[in-house]
């Protein structure tokens, strides 16, 4: 095995070393969800070039898809969060019933999403969108829950990569995913080299078949007789009812956490669908563009789980606190330059999705309504470096119970109540709600900064520290 010294890196050092070591580990990340924007940009790109039903209901479909998904990609991803702290603590070889607890989490949660195939028409049908949109949305929604065990699987995997620091696999297997995915995407919707069009149901397929395709990478570099010999990933394959729990304790929350988060978009996308299709059509290719330029930041904020958790394993408070304050930097000379440009370039960003065939006239109801959605969304991108960085450090050291606390009231008190209160004062419409989401979005960021200001998760304990292993 090799020492110890070499297999975690370590805390940020003073100065521009500091930033390096963001930098090293989250880089690769930042590259890894570039390419799922990318994917999930094409997809939403050649779907608005079909036809404006099809972005129309692709939009409540693939939010009501991820927001299943990634509630549960929050629980078997956290074994990145209890791999770093395990390596921080000094016990390595306990990293390899952590993955398995998370891959056991995946298998379990594949089977049990399974129904859904058959639960999405009655589904969407209470939503009470255009019967025909509910036909759109209902197909492409039950692809994604039959194709579950794919991104759920790679979640896992990947923690495995992150929480350690080494993030390169997970960049290579999202890339490889992105370069099926595109070509696959535009043959399957609009049909060619010998594939039929399918419209939504070929833009679901090829999303599928690259989760399949970035397990398929993961699970050779995973499995290694190298990484047997450091963290035991073969030996311990076996159901650990105690890691399971821990993996549970603090995964289940951060599930729930991006539960809240994406119910809330979804919640609100529902609302917007009630005042028709222009305004569904105009909000997806808006949150669209918004996945532009908040998804690839998401990169930097796994980075932070990563390296705040190592510094809490080693019991080094201040340490992670280093690690948040350059990061906060660091997102902040990422999402201020991207806000301005939305905001300068909304209109050039519009026209990229008018569907083919469709006139510029008939396109400019929902272009001149997505171009005041994405001032929202400048807006609101002006502080969201706050939300990724907090939320990625409270994660790593283990806060995720009460950053579900905040997120739970920031969803009702800041998003459903006051939509709500302006339905029953007939003052809702698609500028006042999207004007209340981006109210909801910077309240949330300063919800964020007083959690992480009280400084409780400097008490957590996640992991137990061996005899003899250093403390700080």
């Amino acid at each position: 095995m090799a020492p110890l010294s070499k297999l975690r890196f370590s805390g940020p050092g003073e100065g521009l070393r500091g930033y390096a070591e963001i930098l090293r580990v989250g880089l690769p990340l930042v590259a890894g969800m570039a390419s799922s924007t990318v994917m999930q940009f094409t997809d939403r790109y050649f779907l608005s070039r079909y036809s404006v039903d099809a972005v129309a209901a692709a939009m409540p479909a693939s939010l009501a898809g991820i927001t299943v998904l990634f509630s549960l990609m929050g629980l078997t991803g956290y074994t990145g969060v209890l791999t770093a702290q395990y390596l921080g603590a000094g016990s390595p070889r306990r990293i390899g019933a952590v993955l398995w607890q998370g891959i056991w989490c995946s298998l379990l949660g594949g089977v049990l999403l399974l129904p859904l195939w058959w639960l999405s028409r009655p589904l969407f049908a209470c939503i009470g969108h255009e019967p025909h949109l509910q036909e759109l949305e209902a197909e492409y929604f039950r692809i994604l829950a039959a194709g579950a065990l794919f991104p759920l699987l790679g979640a896992a995997l990947g923690g495995f990569f992150a929480g350690r620091g080494q993030t390169r696999p997970v960049m290579v297997a999202n890339m490889a995913a992105a370069l099926v995915n595109i070509p696959l995407d535009y043959l399957l919707i609009f049909g060619g080299c010998g594939l039929p069009a399918l419209g939504v149901a070929g833009a679901a397929l090829a999303t599928v078949a690259g989760w399949a395709v970035e397990c398929c990478i993961l699970i050779p570099a995973v499995f290694t007789r190298s990484h047997d010999r450091q963290f035991k990933v073969l030996g311990l394959w076996r159901f650990d009812a105690g890691m399971f729990l821990r993996l549970l304790r603090f995964g289940l929350p951060s599930g729930a956490n991006v539960c809240l988060e994406l119910l809330g978009v979804t919640w609100f996308a529902m609302e917007i669908g009630a005042f028709g299709a222009v305004a569904l059509a105009a909000s997806h290719i808006a949150f669209t563009v918004n996945s532009l330029t908040f998804m690839p930041a998401m990169g930097l904020n796994m980075a932070v789980s990563a390296l705040v958790g190592q510094a809490m394993g080693r019991r080094d408070a201040a340490g992670a606190e280093r690690v948040v304050g350059r990061a906060l930097r660091l997102a902040a000379a990422y999402m201020l330059p991207v806000a301005a440009g939305v905001a300068l370039f909304a209109p050039e960003l519009m026209d990229l999705f008018r569907p083919e065939g469709l006139e510029a006239g008939d396109f400019a109801p929902t272009r001149d309504l997505g171009v005041i959605f994405l001032y929202c969304i400048a807006v609101y991108s002006l502080v969201d470096s706050a939300n990724i960085v907090y939320f990625g450090a409270l994660k790593g050291a283990g806060d995720t119970t009460g950053v579900f606390l905040l997120l739970g009231a920031g969803a009702f008190g800041l998003l459903f109540l006051p939509i709500t209160l302006l339905k029953l004062l007939d003052l809702a419409s698609v500028y006042s709600l999207w004007g209340a989401f981006t109210a909801y979005v910077m309240l949330l960021a300063l919800g964020a900064v007083f959690r992480f200001s009280r400084r409780g998760w400097h008490s957590i304990r996640m992991v137990e520290n061996p005899p003899g292993a250093d403390k700080h």
